[in-house]
């Protein structure tokens, strides 16, 4: 596994003429590694391969980390690349431009005379794009996980409780089912709150009468879930039992477009003209989806900008909505995986509407 992920790193090394690649980005040098600290870099050269990390961690890198040369550094990481001459002289070194600041970068400089070093976007991006079947089967009990926790949120919510206890009890039965933590801060928006995409969990009490969306997920071995629902607490409105069966119908037919091959603008879509066409095609106000994997959001768009073509192995939501300010709004999603000729749903939480 190792040694694949190694092979394309170094094939996009040559196609940009790199003679060495500085990995800082943690979930990468995981991914590349097995590493599961909070410190470490990777350099990769055509024939070699480091990975430096703090003496905190002396003892649990050679526990976790596979076909890498180990360096545990005294204090900071920089140096060592110097002191081990790690990167050869003059070499055209690669580093990750959106994960490295300016002031990391002159000190890198610094430290290393006589390098020519080459900003690089995405090159771990693409090359994870494309999942095998351990990551697969990782994300999909990461899905399972928060599969579960939503099942035990719906004992809990009820009229008179905060936004914000329910968010407490999403991060608590993540962790408690076996998560490493939340994969981004819960959204719980009820109401009129319901109308903001990314609402954050408020001290709001929800109130009888209203929709809630929840939009949480967890990261499991690295590798991410995403899940949306929105249920009614007490009888909803005619309009919002009407919104729910559109956004339904229209996420259905985006999940039945996916497979292997097909542009991921026109996923978007099919999920887009079902809502347009019931009349709500300005309270869409997002794109469709976006990949997941070691980062909860991932390059890969379903958009109507996007220029990508789906592949067997990419792993994206799949996550229409509808929002109207003062009224409040909808949002289903589930995780897909892209197969040869159709996709597999890895969240298998109900998507009828739910009533508590």
């Amino acid at each position: 596994m190792i040694h694949r992920r190694l092979t394309a790193v170094r094939i996009a090394m040559t196609k940009i003429r790199l003679q060495a690649f500085l990995v800082t980005e943690m979930a990468h040098v995981r991914y590349l590694t097995g590493f599961s600290g909070s410190n470490g870099l990777c350099v990769i050269t055509p024939e070699k391969q480091f990975f430096v990390t703090d003496r905190r961690y002396k003892s649990q890198a050679p526990q976790e980390v596979d076909g890498f040369t180990i360096i545990i550094a005294k204090q900071n990481l920089f140096p060592l690349i110097t002191e081990k001459s790690l990167i050869p002289k003059q070499a055209r070194t690669g580093f990750e431009s959106e994960y490295v600041s300016m002031a990391d970068l002159k000190s890198l400089k610094k430290l290393l005379p006589g390098r020519h070093f080459a900003p690089t976007t995405k090159i771990l991006e693409t090359v994870t794009a494309l999942k095998d079947d351990g990551e697969i089967a990782l994300i999909r009990y990461a899905a399972k996980i928060t599969d579960k926790v939503f099942k035990k949120i719906l004992a809990l919510i009820r009229p008179g409780i905060r936004e914000c206890d329910i968010a407490a009890e999403i991060s608590y039965w993540h962790r408690k089912y076996g998560a490493e933590c939340d994969a981004f801060d819960p959204i719980v928006a009820s109401g009129e709150r319901g109308a903001l995409p990314h609402a954050r969990a408020s001290d709001k009490i929800i109130r009888r009468g209203e929709m809630v969306v929840l939009d949480f997920g967890c990261r499991y071995c690295g590798y991410h879930s995403d899940l949306t629902r929105t249920i009614a607490v007490g009888k909803p409105s005619a309009e919002m039992k009407k919104i729910y069966k559109i956004v339904v119908e229209a996420q259905k037919k985006a999940i039945d477009t996916v497979r292997h091959g097909v542009e991921a603008w026109l996923v978007d879509a099919v999920a887009r003209k079902h809502i347009r066409l019931a009349g709500y095609g300005r309270y869409f106000i997002h794109s469709l989806g976006h990949g997941l994997g070691i980062h909860v959001h991932e390059p890969l768009r379903l958009s109507a900008l996007s220029t990508a073509i789906l592949q067997t192995g990419n792993v994206v939501t799949i996550e229409p909505g509808i929002y109207i300010p003062e009224i409040g709004g909808v949002r289903i999603e589930d995780d897909i995986v892209v197969r040869e000729d159709n996709c597999d749903v890895l969240t298998t939480s109900p998507k009828e509407l739910i009533i508590v």
